[in-house]
């Protein structure tokens, strides 16, 4: 349990404070029922996806936690971030941070953090969303709900929609490929199935999966000795990079195999290195509509 300083009592003493004037309404979490203020001003969130989630919806967070790559934020929503503070990583938040903050809401994930949630509540009100994998709508929704948001959320999901089933559309016959979904980290490689982020996404599609795929499921983590496992009509595949060259070098190590060199999709150039940050880790819905663009580039849409 981390210990709290007297000083980060004082602010979070001084943050109930100013929040508990406010009006307030009452949301359903993934802890039960939370008690929000009707339009928080000073939000921050605790998740790469529920950032992403702020500012589709045009809100800017007071605080953020760092992008898992970037320094500190991804790429692609640098120029969005404005002021935010970076307050740590998903799994190791600077508590002293989030309080000198003052924020009076707090948007966070049971599976991160679940364990600091006491010191969590004593800033300011948090809604802790269950899961972090699989369809970023449903956590969208929530926080949009948080936000006193929900309209336009649904407004922002049904343009998205739309987008996916004009996609769709333009795929045509191409949703009749069996697309693999390759995932490489030190010491490990995943082959993505449907209940995760790419997979939700390919499956809104329409795409066809390769059987082992094909599964409500969320990976098959594996080695080398299932490379023939990770064929099919087309390959996508991204790299995982801690920063010391070792997850380059196991793609590397698959990529230069003759096994790899065998699979039917690598003979008929239908392999794609994409990023891993829009593909996977980043999980939120301005990744998901640049995964989007990603598709349509590499079918010459």
């Amino acid at each position: 349990m981390l210990k709290i300083t007297r000083r980060f009592c004082l602010l979070a003493a001084v943050t109930w404070t100013l929040a508990s004037g406010a009006n307030a309404r009452d949301v359903t979490d993934a802890t039960g029922l939370v008690t929000v203020p009707d339009a928080p001003q000073r939000i921050v969130v605790l998740t790469n996806e529920g950032t992403e989630a702020l500012l589709a919806l045009d809100v800017v967070p007071v605080g953020a936690v760092n992008s898992w790559q970037g320094a500190p934020w991804w790429p692609h929503i640098k120029t969005l971030m404005g002021d935010a503070a970076a307050l740590g990583t998903e799994s190791a938040v600077n508590l002293e941070m989030v309080a000198a903050l003052q924020p009076d809401l707090i948007i966070a994930n049971k599976q991160r953090h679940e364990e600091i949630y006491p010191q969590l509540q004593a800033i300011a009100p948090v809604v802790m969303s269950e899961r972090l994998r699989g369809d970023w709508k449903v956590n969208f929704r929530l926080y949009a709900e948080a936000l006193g948001l929900s309209e336009k959320g649904e407004a922002v999901i049904a343009d998205y929609d739309a987008d996916v089933a004009a996609l769709r559309q333009d795929l045509g016959d191409s949703l009749k490929e069996k697309v693999s979904v390759i995932r490489f980290l030190p010491g490990q490689i995943r082959i993505y199935q449907l209940d995760s982020f790419s997979g939700v996404l390919l499956k809104d599609l329409g795409f066809a999966r390769p059987d082992n795929q094909n599964v409500d499921d969320f990976a098959i983590r594996t080695g080398k000795e299932s490379i023939p496992d990770m064929d099919g009509d087309r390959i996508f595949h991204f790299t995982w990079e801690t920063g010391d060259g070792t997850g380059l070098q196991a793609a590397n190590d698959v990529l230069t195999d003759p096994l790899w060199q065998s699979l039917s999709a690598v003979k008929a150039g239908k392999v794609h290195e994409v990023n891993d940050g829009i593909w996977n880790t980043a999980g939120g819905i301005l990744a998901a509509r640049a995964m989007l663009a990603d598709i349509r580039r590499i079918y010459g849409l």
